[in-house]
């Protein structure tokens, strides 16, 4: 595998970590609002994510 490509892996580990990590109350209730929202508004917030990441590691590469 591409170090490159752990690295990210391992980058995404420490970034998803770092909420539950210091405010695990918070980070419960972000995941009950989750768990509340409907399919679309779940695949629309995905497809953001997927849009900025990649808008980051074009403006970064």
């Amino acid at each position: 595998m591409n170090s490159a490509l752990l690295l990210a892996f391992g980058l995404v580990l420490v970034i998803e970590g770092v909420l539950p990590l210091l405010a695990p109350r918070a980070w419960k209730q972000t995941f009950q609002r989750m768990v509340e929202m409907k399919d679309g508004q779940l695949r629309f917030i995905g497809l953001a994510s997927v849009l900025v990441g990649l808008l980051i590691v074009l403006l970064v590469y």
